[in-house]
């Protein structure tokens, strides 16, 4: 077979075991077989084999009764060999501990994935009432200001037909966020005011290490914390940060 064949048993099979995995990343928890065939719709037998292999190579895992199925260790290796391996996310380490430390909120490097945010790195907040910080989350990007920002620096940025309503203040109409996206590139930092998470607002501007941006970085904050005082210093914070990555990208990657 013509190894530049994208049709042969092997791509299928390749792209199946893609799929199963990715369907185990995005949702997270233990399914049975019944559920992973219904949402991919692959026949039952040879998705129990799929299976059954990715279970004794380790990217797969089961619960004691061998029934339910969940994304495996070896997974966890490969994704953070990625991180490990990312020059820019190493090189932004310093900068977003001082900004974590600045702002004393919580503070996060996304990379934009097609019509997703995946947050490559996260700083916590010292305090008490603060945002869930998991690296590898992914968001939606027309309800998040990472996304906003990353959207607002492209021409024609890339978005899902419908978007989808995460919060009662998600903005679910596209000329709407056409406008949004005007007043980001005006402003030259994103906000999103409880769009994706009730009760969580947040700033965040892109890194120009390439154009169009594929990083940003983000502040989040409780609505309840955020006074007109942050409002100020918060995109002023990210405007510095912004420039201390830029210029270590400056002169230690180029």
């Amino acid at each position: 077979m013509d190894s530049s064949d994208t049709t042969g048993p092997g791509v299928k099979s390749a792209m199946r075991t893609v799929a199963l995995l990715d369907f185990f990343a995005r949702q997270g928890g233990m399914y049975s077989l019944t559920a992973i065939q219904q949402e991919l719709g692959y026949p039952k037998s040879s998705l129990y084999a799929l299976l059954r292999t990715l279970v004794r190579l380790g990217w797969v895992e089961t619960d004691p009764t061998g029934t339910l199925y969940r994304i495996g260790m070896r997974a966890l290796l490969v994704g953070a060999s990625y991180i490990d391996g990312d020059p820019v996310v190493g090189m932004a380490h310093e900068t977003l501990e001082w900004l974590a430390e600045a702002t004393g909120e919580t503070v996060h490097f996304g990379r934009l994935d097609d019509v997703e945010v995946v947050d490559l790195s996260s700083r916590p907040s010292r305090h008490d009432l603060r945002p869930v910080v998991r690296v590898g989350r992914r968001v939606p990007v027309h309800s998040t200001a990472l996304g906003k920002a990353l959207l607002a620096d492209r021409p024609e940025p890339r978005l899902p037909d419908e978007l989808e309503r995460q919060t009662e203040h998600t903005i679910t109409d596209h000329q709407a966020l056409a406008e949004e996206l005007c007043r980001v590139r005006e402003r030259g930092y994103a906000v999103d005011r409880e769009e994706n998470s009730t009760g969580i607002c947040c700033f965040a501007v892109v890194l120009r290490l390439q154009r169009p941006a594929r990083d940003a970085i983000s502040v989040s904050v409780p609505a309840t914390r955020l006074t007109e005082a942050a409002e100020r210093e918060i995109p002023a914070l990210l405007m510095r940060a912004r420039e201390r990555i830029e210029y270590s990208a400056h002169h230690l990657l180029l």
